[in-house]
C-alpha cells in the first residue's frame, strides 16, 4: 500500500483528490495539510511513500515546503501538482528536489499513475511541463553550440573566403561531404546562405577578432 500525503490550500481540491485515491487498492492517504508548513510537519512526521505537493500556496508554497522537506528528509518523493507551467516556478521545483510535475488538469487517474511511477522510481513529467523546460534550458544556448567539431573547421575555412572545392581539397574530402556539411551549418545556425553564415561567425567571433 502507497503512503500519500497532500499538501493543497483548497479544501475541495483536497477532499477531490483524497476520494479518488481512496478507490484505488494500492493507495492510502496518510494524511492531508493545508499549507506549506503544515505539509513539511506532517512529511516528516508521517514520512509518507509520496507527497502530492501543492505549487502556490498562501504562506510558504511548495517551492519552500520542497526544500525543507527534501533538506530534512533526503530520500521523500514529491509530485508537483498544479496549474502552473512557468519556467520561473517549474525549475526552482525541481532544482528543490521535486520528482515529477503533472498539472492539475490532469486526470484523477494520470494523478495516480504519477504516484505510482513517481514511488517506483520513476520521473513523470506533464508534456506541457516537458516543452517548457526545453525551452527554458536551451534559451539562452548559442545557436554554434550545436556544431560539430568538422563544421566548425568548415565555417573557419568558409570564414577565410575558401570555396567548396578549396575547402575539399585541405581537408581531403569530397565535395559533395563539403555541401552536406555546409547545408547542415546553415540549418543549425538558421541562416540561409553562406554570406550570412560567416557574418554570424564574425559577429559571434568564434574565430577570433
Amino acid at each position: 500500500m502507497i503512503q500519500v500525503l497532500i499538501v493543497d490550500d483548497h479544501e475541495t481540491v483536497r477532499m477531490g483528490v483524497s476520494a479518488f485515491l481512496s478507490t484505488q487498492e494500492d493507495l492510502h492517504v496518510a494524511g492531508e495539510a493545508a499549507n506549506g508548513e503544515e505539509g513539511v510537519k506532517l512529511a516528516l512526521q508521517l514520512k509518507p511513500d509520496v507527497i502530492l505537493m501543492d505549487l502556490v500556496m498562501d504562506g510558504m508554497d511548495g517551492i519552500e515546503a520542497t526544500k525543507q522537506i527534501k533538506a530534512n528528509w533526503p530520500q521523500a518523493k514529491i509530485v508537483v501538482v498544479t496549474s502552473f507551467v512557468d519556467s520561473d516556478k517549474l525549475r526552482p521545483v525541481l532544482e528543490a528536489g521535486a520528482t515529477s510535475y503533472v498539472l492539475k488538469t490532469s486526470s484523477a487517474m494520470q494523478i495516480a499513475e504519477a504516484i505510482r511511477k513517481t514511488y517506483n522510481g520513476e520521473s513523470v513529467l506533464d508534456a506541457k511541463v516537458q516543452g517548457q523546460m526545453i525551452s527554458a534550458f536551451t534559451a539562452n544556448v548559442p545557436l554554434h553550440q550545436a556544431l560539430t567539431k568538422r563544421e566548425l573547421e568548415i565555417l573557419k575555412l568558409m570564414s577565410e573566403g575558401k570555396t567548396n572545392q578549396q575547402i575539399s581539397e585541405e581537408l581531403y574530402i569530397t565535395i559533395k561531404t563539403v555541401k552536406t556539411h555546409v547545408s547542415h551549418i546553415l540549418a543549425k545556425l538558421e541562416v540561409e546562405d553562406r554570406t550570412q553564415a560567416v557574418i554570424y561567425a564574425l559577429k559571434e567571433k568564434l574565430f577570433g577578432s
